[in-house]
């Protein structure tokens, strides 16, 4: 029997119900159309920024900052590659484990701590029941490093960088500073010179995809290397070590406050030695007193005494108010403006010339010399030289000196006086290096300096002739005879022409003069073709019989001694005014 079909009719749609879908359809269509102008035109930027952090990843060096080197090339400081271990216990998988297989603490830690070469009980205490993002241990070496990959445990991530490493440790320290922890210049070149030092590599950015794998772009060869060029200094780490371990000895020795030493080229102002003491290990430089990084050769004053003589001597021929082959009575005592001033013995030396002066270094033959000079002519002299002023150098910012207003100088007569002698003025010690390297290459300005590039930042400087040829041999010569006849004997080694003064000043707290002593020598090496300046200075020898002569003078000739090693300079004989080489 057949089923009859059923017939349904269509009803015609209700207009209402037409229009209700109607406007629902157009709802939607402009409800899409705007969302598409919003993500097109209004939403684009943020966008395309939020793709462009999961297409490209930032590549930095690990290289933050260049290395230092010497004049040699031997390394001063550097960055050393370390690495950063990290766990994820969740993850725990060994080679040939099944993928759902995950293995104990206890089992990882007893392959990571012979690698690692310390105890189980200090990794398991890391993980505290942790089981992502433990930091197990730092400063883990390259060759460990290598160790822990080459296990290929799943759940370890080695994170690499860099941390600064002074391998002549205290050596330098005084003069290079160090870096803190977040691996930024503190003290020393480190801090002075840090736009040198620090790499500066532009930003590396590289393409992947939605896995993660690297995508070819445009970058160059040279775009993700890092920048292996190094900070050249103008030491000498031979002479370095030989000026360090005098300077050490010597300020044991006295029971000094601090001490510090210099050797400089005379001709370019490129310093091959500079050690100070107190010093401290730049790779452990939290342990030790802020106040030990300062660099006082460069920030700190004190008054020059006796050391200052030559120079003044050097004026005084220069304006003519003495003869090279002049004399001057030395009485003893002298009285100026009300003040009575003496040698430092109160002994008189009668008539004097001038190599006399200097080697018994008489105050009261310096004064009386001085007074022959007008003080405004004086002053003016100082003020050319730079006392008061800062001096330029690439290292520690250095203190400009303390000069009396030109006003006092010229109307209060006991301050040339005193000045004669080196005192009622202060400077730093490597200011007073550099005028006696003026002095002693032929009266031409020069600035101490330890970077071979700091070359390039004077190329348009233009030094000034301070001193005539003729007066720097005059005063090189008299000062040949302290070494020879005088106070600097103690600096005299056979075969060698070596000029030098010493000095021994008072120093002054509160505007007072105290018992407490600044003992110093300065020498010019060799007389006949200079071309080392060696200055040393002791602040607060606290044994007795401290001056000059006794603190200073053999420290200096142990670090020139070194010097003729190291520079293989030729002992030298004076025959009739002509220096011969010997054979």
């Amino acid at each position: 029997m057949k089923r009859s079909k059923k017939i349904v009719h269509l009803l015609p749609l209700k207009p209402r119900r037409f229009k209700v879908t109607y406007i629902c359809c157009l709802l939607l269509i402009f409800g899409l159309f705007g969302r598409l102008v919003n993500l097109q035109v209004f939403s684009a930027s943020d966008l395309q920024k939020k793709a462009r952090l999961i297409q490209f990843t930032k590549i930095s060096s690990l290289n933050k900052r260049r290395s230092i080197v010497d004049r040699n090339n031997r390394l001063i400081a550097y960055d050393k590659p370390l690495y950063r271990l990290w766990a994820h216990p969740k993850y725990f998988n060994f080679p040939g484990d099944p993928t759902n297989r995950v293995r104990t603490i206890d089992e990882v830690v007893n392959k990571l701590t012979p690698i690692l070469n310390v105890k189980d009980e200090l990794l398991l205490s890391k993980f505290e029941n942790k089981m992502l993002g433990i930091e197990l241990l730092d400063e883990i070496t390259e060759n460990q490093a290598k160790k822990i990959k080459n296990l290929h445990i799943s759940g370890l991530d080695l994170v690499k960088y860099s941390q600064r490493y002074y391998p002549q440790r205290n050596l330098y320290s005084n003069l290079i500073g160090f870096v803190n922890y977040e691996n930024k210049g503190s003290a020393g070149l480190e801090l002075h010179l840090d736009n040198q030092i620090k790499v500066l590599n532009k930003s590396n950015l590289i393409k992947k995809g939605g896995d993660g794998t690297p995508l070819p772009d445009n970058s160059g060869p040279r775009d993700f290397i890092s920048d292996y060029k190094s900070l050249g200094l103008t030491i000498d780490s031979r002479l370095q070590k030989a000026t360090f371990k005098a300077l050490s000895n010597h300020v044991v020795k006295w029971n000094a406050k601090k001490g510090f030493a210099i050797v400089m080229n005379v001709n370019n102002g490129e310093i091959l030695s500079l050690a100070s003491i107190p010093s401290y290990d730049p790779n452990k430089y939290w342990d030790y007193d802020s106040e030990v990084f300062r660099g006082w050769y460069s920030q700190d004053l004190f008054e020059p005494g006796s050391t200052f003589k030559p120079i003044n001597l050097a004026l005084a021929l220069e304006e003519k108010a003495i003869q090279k082959d002049g004399l001057v009575e030395d009485s003893g005592e002298v009285n100026v403006g009300g003040w009575s001033l003496s040698n430092w013995d109160k002994k008189g030396n009668g008539y004097i010339d001038y190599p006399k002066v200097l080697q018994v270094s008489s105050n009261v033959g310096m004064v009386k010399i001085m007074q022959n000079l007008p003080s405004k002519t004086y002053w003016n002299w100082l003020n050319k030289l730079g006392i008061n002023k800062r001096l330029e150098t690439d290292l520690f910012e250095s203190t400009a000196g303390q000069l009396k207003s030109k006003n006092i100088f010229v109307t209060q007569s006991i301050e040339p006086a005193v000045a004669s002698f080196g005192k009622g003025f202060s400077i730093s010690p490597l200011k007073l290096a550099q005028l006696h390297a003026v002095l002693a290459n032929g009266g031409s300005e020069i600035i101490p300096h330890v970077t071979f590039n700091f070359k390039a930042h004077l190329k348009n400087y233009s030094p000034k002739e301070i001193f005539s040829n003729e007066v720097s041999k005059t005063v090189l010569k008299w000062m040949e005879s302290v070494v020879d006849n005088g106070s600097g004997k103690g600096a005299k080694i056979d075969g060698y022409r070596i000029g030098g003064k010493t000095g021994t000043s008072q120093k002054a707290v509160n505007g007072r003069y105290t018992n407490k002593k600044v003992c110093s020598f300065v020498a010019s090496f060799p007389v006949n073709n200079p071309k080392y300046v060696v200055l040393v200075v002791i602040d607060e020898p606290s044994k007795a019989y401290a001056y000059g002569s006794t603190v200073a003078v053999p420290i200096a000739k142990e670090i020139i001694e070194s010097l003729i090693v190291i520079e293989k300079i030729p002992p030298q004989i004076e025959e009739n005014r002509k220096v011969v080489k010997k054979p």
